[in-house]
């Protein structure tokens, strides 16, 4: 049959099946571990520099992950073996906070007050251009304006303003209002019904 050779090079696995599942699970420990060892900046792409690492690291580790196999079976195979070494990880991190704590590190306070602490800038190897632009992001002008600010251990940043925001006296405001109806609704209840 003239299907069978084109079959069996797109379904032929030419390396050991357990090599196919192993190699994934390699490079997943491995990517997690150098991560964790580089810090929370890979993962905030806060410049183009660390975008480019982050896209040619999918492609330096391919032929890592696939070895000399282009088959559709061992594509399966790979991205089987990917998808649960890592449901494995985020099970395991959910049942140990201290494990979760040891592999993704703590959050890293960059601000106090309006003041940056420079020392933990140096430390997650971020500038102070880098900083003032992701608080700008945020809706703040000034870095005064600007109570607390962290570095998440997942890259992202959580920035607390020292004055409410416009959102929050909005919100505020509105709670005031239906607190307000809500006595004057009962006031109006309270009151015998006149015919």
């Amino acid at each position: 049959m003239i299907l069978t050779p084109m079959f069996d090079s797109m379904f032929h696995v030419p390396i050991p099946i357990l090599e196919k599942l192993l190699r994934p699970i390699v490079v997943y420990l491995v990517l997690v571990l150098l991560l964790r060892i580089f810090g929370k900046r890979e993962l905030a792409q806060l410049n183009p520099f660390d975008l480019v690492v982050l896209l040619s690291l999918s492609n330096t580790v391919q032929n890592a992950i696939i070895g000399d196999d282009n088959s559709v079976t061992g594509g399966v195979i790979g991205a089987f073996s990917l998808l649960a070494i890592n449901w494995f990880v985020v099970r395991l991190l959910f049942r140990s906070p201290k494990l979760t704590r040891a592999l993704e590190g703590r959050a890293v306070v960059l601000v106090r007050d309006g003041q940056i602490d420079n020392k933990a800038l140096k430390t997650e190897a971020l500038t102070r251009e880098e900083l003032i632009e992701v608080i700008h992001r945020q809706g703040f002008e000034h870095i005064h304006e600007v109570h607390h600010c962290e570095l998440e251990p997942n890259g992202s940043f959580y920035i607390e303003g020292k004055d409410p925001s416009i959102a929050d006296k909005r919100h505020d405001e509105l709670l005031t209002r239906l607190d307000a109806l809500s006595k004057e609704i009962a006031a109006l209840r309270s009151r015998p019904a006149t015919t």
